[in-house]
């Protein structure tokens, strides 16, 4: 009888725990899609990004241009001067080298933009999925754009839209 008594309690424990679980889905291409602040920063970081690419693919286009000079030029140069030009040369390429980290590396202009104007927005979503999930009582919420291990999910577990609401963005 004991032992039926401890089965029993054993299997109401663990119904109830896992019936108390609740998840939800969101899908974050989505909601950054409807938030106008993130396409003005998205549009902002293509415009610097095209700017800087721009600059740079100059930088290298100037030291090839150096290099043909110097190709067609290299007959008529004594090795002092071949010297002095490979060494401009050179100098040129490290140049855009330089510039194209300066810009797109890892820690670059672009990398430090892109934080700066994204993870305001990045913060603002977070919080708003935070509370609706404190709201609803939700155990978990999921990604559903970065998630390829999701193949099926009802659409009403779906919070999308209502992040969008606590956001100020109705749809």
């Amino acid at each position: 009888m004991k032992k039926y008594l401890i089965a029993a309690i054993i299997a109401v424990a663990s119904f109830v725990s896992a019936s108390a679980q609740k998840f939800a889905l969101v899908d974050l291409d989505y909601i950054l899609r409807n938030v106008p602040a993130y396409e003005m920063a998205n549009e902002q970081l293509n415009q610097l990004s095209l700017r800087w690419q721009k600059e740079v693919e100059n930088v290298a286009k100037e030291a090839e241009t150096m290099f043909k000079n110097y190709q067609t030029e290299m007959v008529f140069l004594t090795d002092d001067q071949k010297k002095k030009k490979e060494e401009e040369i050179v100098a040129k390429e490290k140049e855009a080298a330089t510039l194209r980290q300066k810009y797109f590396g890892p820690e670059g202009e672009l990398y430090k933009k892109r934080q700066s104007l994204m993870k305001p927005i990045q913060d603002d979503v977070y919080n708003a999925i935070k509370k609706l999930s404190e709201e609803r009582g939700y155990q978990c919420i999921f990604d559903r754009a970065s998630s390829s291990d999701i193949i099926f999910a009802s659409p009403r577990i779906d919070v999308s839209n209502e992040v969008l609401e606590k956001l100020g963005y109705s749809k």
